[in-house]
């Protein structure tokens, strides 16, 4: 059932009592285009593009106003980050068409640009400082660790309300709690939780900059902190054991290995070829589970710093995901989680974006996309990784099994088991 794919974990009880400022008077709760325009206010940036380069150049200015030390900042606490946005698809129906799917449901892709705008709010409150209205910081999306779902369909016509809160600091980068709710009969009920990594950068984005450190209060807090310390050392566990600088383990050896005599064309009697390869039934090659994608990167999608929005990128992708994830098991499929999306390099305006979505691991009902995205400069004819994206999805049917050809894709295979056998422990 869709609650078995839960693991909400509890807001910490001083947040959930500790609303944004200016609550307790009138309840009335910022919403997602309140969040967009403040950013832009925090950040000077313009809303026409002919003025860009204008208000980058302003931004130069505020390199004086950056913090030599970490140090030297006032340290804050998570109930100090703490913000509570409302996203009113209920109440204010002229918003609904942007958000609907041809499912009637609301577009998964949406709410990805919806979390990481408020992500980035949410770092800004926290390295706030009182006497200034512009920030000297570059606040940018570094990679989207997890979001994990408990609920298949996301209602069009019911209000939605995210929280959220810093809940690990390092020196330069902030980890982001963020929780989706929504309403059904009067109460909120969970969604979504999300787990992202922000980092800190001068006012042109250029180097790292020193954040506000974080200091937890009680124990609900410490153990807060404490995961996010452990995430960051999971991260670098992963990303030193990825199959690009070390061999498979010996039991993933014995998996691939497997999946190869299962494949072996035995037809000729005594004889068998190692050229000859059959595909077992009920499978699909991996060559042949991939779609791919084009966007041009005009200036209406891009952010406060003029690249191209992180959460555009992740919306772009999502949605070539699961277009794979559908032509691939021939019916609907509802997205489970999102893990270790790595933001490598930023995407320019005018930038020539190409996606490739491949299906890398399957088992059941379960189908697990990988989706690359580089940029290509037709000037200097040249391509660059920029992110690579994880998906899992669940199908309202048992899909294919996808069967690797080449060492290549064994490793996409081993690496899509991987994240897929992570994601299975947490729900």
């Amino acid at each position: 059932s869709a609650n078995r794919l839960c693991i909400m974990r509890k807001l910490p009880s001083v947040l959930a009592r500790t609303l944004i400022s200016g609550t307790s008077a009138s309840p009335r709760l910022p919403d997602m285009s309140e969040v967009r325009s403040k950013l832009r206010d925090i950040v000077g940036a313009s809303t026409n593009w002919r003025d860009h380069v204008q208000a980058m150049q302003e931004r130069k200015a505020l390199h004086t106003l950056l913090a030599k030390r970490q140090e030297d900042l006032p340290p804050r606490r998570m109930k100090d980050s703490y913000l509570e946005v409302i996203l009113p698809l209920g109440s204010q129906p002229e918003i609904r068409e942007k958000y609907l799917n041809v499912h009637n449901s609301v577009r998964f892709g949406r709410i990805l640009e919806d979390l990481d705008s408020l992500g980035v709010l949410i770092c800004y409150t926290h390295t706030k400082q009182e006497m200034q209205q512009r920030s000297p910081l570059s606040i940018v999306t570094a990679l989207v660790d997890k979001i994990n779902l408990c609920q298949k369909i996301i209602h069009p016509d019911c209000d939605i309300k995210f929280t959220g809160n810093v809940s690990w600091v390092g020196k330069t980068s902030m980890e982001v709690k963020m929780h989706m709710l929504q309403l059904h009969d009067g109460d909120y009920s969970p969604v979504l939780d999300a787990t992202f990594v922000m980092v800190a950068r001068d006012p042109e984005n250029k180097r790292p900059a020193f954040v506000n450190p974080l200091i937890p209060e009680g124990p609900e807090e410490e153990e807060i902190f404490k995961q996010g310390e452990l995430n960051k050392l999971k991260r670098i566990e992963f990303s030193t054991a990825s199959l690009l600088k070390m061999a498979p383990t010996a039991e993933e050896r014995n998996v691939v290995h497997d999946i190869f005599l299962n494949t072996l064309d035995t037809r000729q009697e005594g004889e068998v070829s190692f050229r000859s390869r059959k595909l077992p039934p009920n499978s699909v090659w991996m060559e042949d589970a991939k779609l791919k994608g084009l966007q041009i990167c005009h200036p209406e999608e891009r952010n406060i710093f003029n690249r191209i929005f992180g959460g555009f990128l992740m919306r772009k992708a999502f949605e070539l995901g699961w277009a794979t994830a559908c032509s691939y098991g021939g019916s609907r499929p509802f997205i489970v989680s999102v893990d270790d999306i790595m933001f490598q390099k930023p995407v320019e305006v005018g930038s020539l974006l190409l996606l490739s979505g491949q299906v890398c691991y399957t088992e059941k009902n379960y189908i697990q996309i990988r989706v690359h995205s580089e940029v290509y400069n037709a000037n200097t004819r040249e391509h660059h990784t920029t992110n690579i994206f994880h998906f899992t999805f669940i199908s309202e049917n048992e899909v294919p099994q996808v069967i690797p050809k080449t060492y290549g894709e064994s490793m996409l295979y081993l690496d899509g088991k991987r994240h897929f056998t992570a994601i299975m422990k947490e729900i």
